[in-house]
């Protein structure tokens, strides 16, 4: 579906812009934050640290990132507290990554992959991880003794997450108020990309208001078009950003507690200033 989805440079926005000075400050600095952030790290690349476990998972579904009972039936229930470095604000919620204990009489060399649903305040690891994704680390039959350490030396790096089968959705937050505040819950988003800002619109309009993220995965906006809506996501793609824009998403009486199917995957990588030689290197 190539006309959903549309590169984006700086040279082009600056043209958009033009006549809309606020406008054009609040991208700039968008932008200029993007840019910070990408070449500071490289999440593809290889990285060392510890990880912890909570002994229940519910812990980590009533996280930050605002998934609730949902996180649960992420990718088994293998869920990740990552530090702020990774959680980005919110915008590293739904991140995946690969991750596997540094102790090869226990461990695996595979690993397991993990998906981020809360923010992990701890200074001494880089994850808190959900038991189940903790014990998936560990040989066949290792993996009570795994528990047992409680902390473990990890290495870990970011991949992209897959929903072959389920598009990008959007859940309508019991907080918004029809037909005049509209928030909403991001989940199933593919890929290895984050959301960095988001659009919504009535369905053939061009009149696009800008939301908010409201916090995690959640974004909002006071100010909500009448009648079916259209969205538009931008996301990191390569070493640039593009638009990704659902057409028909919400229908004229959308209703709170209603997961809303986009009709779209998202399934770029953003590199992020990732060196070639990172990139490519195998999971070795």
């Amino acid at each position: 579906m190539p006309s959903l989805l549309r590169p984006i440079s700086l040279h082009c926005c600056i043209n958009f812009f033009k006549g809309k000075p606020r406008k054009m400050t609040l991208f700039l600095a968008f932008f200029l934050v993007l840019l910070s952030s990408a070449a500071a790290d490289c999440n593809s690349c290889v990285h060392q640290s510890k990880a912890a476990f909570f002994s229940k998972a519910t812990a980590l579904s009533s996280g930050a990132c605002g998934y609730g009972s949902l996180a649960l039936g992420f990718y088994s229930g293998h869920l990740a507290a990552a530090v702020p470095s990774l959680y980005k604000s919110g915008a590293g919620c739904g991140a995946c990554f690969q991750i596997r204990c540094r102790n090869n009489a226990l461990c695996s060399n595979a690993g397991t992959k993990v998906i981020v649903t809360d923010l992990n305040r701890s200074n001494t690891t880089d994850f808190v991880l959900s038991s189940r994704a903790f014990r998936a680390m560990a040989n066949s039959g290792m993996d009570q003794k795994l528990l047992q350490l409680g902390i473990v030396d990890v290495e870990y790096k970011r991949v992209p997450c897959e929903y072959s089968s389920q598009n990008l959705a959007v859940r309508v937050e019991e907080s918004s108020k029809y037909p005049n505040y509209l928030a909403i819950k991001v989940l199933y988003q593919g890929g290895q990309t984050e959301i960095v800002a988001m659009d919504v619109a009535r369905v053939g309009s061009p009149g696009w208001t800008f939301m908010t993220r409201n916090y995690g995965a959640v974004w909002d906006t006071s100010r909500v078009p009448s009648g079916p809506l259209q969205f538009r996501f931008l996301v990191t793609a390569g070493y640039d950003g593009k638009y990704v824009w659902a057409h028909n998403v919400l229908p004229a009486d959308w209703k709170s507690g209603i997961i809303y199917d986009t009709g779209i995957q998202i399934t770029d990588i953003a590199l992020d200033g990732c060196p070639p030689s990172c990139v490519n290197s195998p999971w070795k």
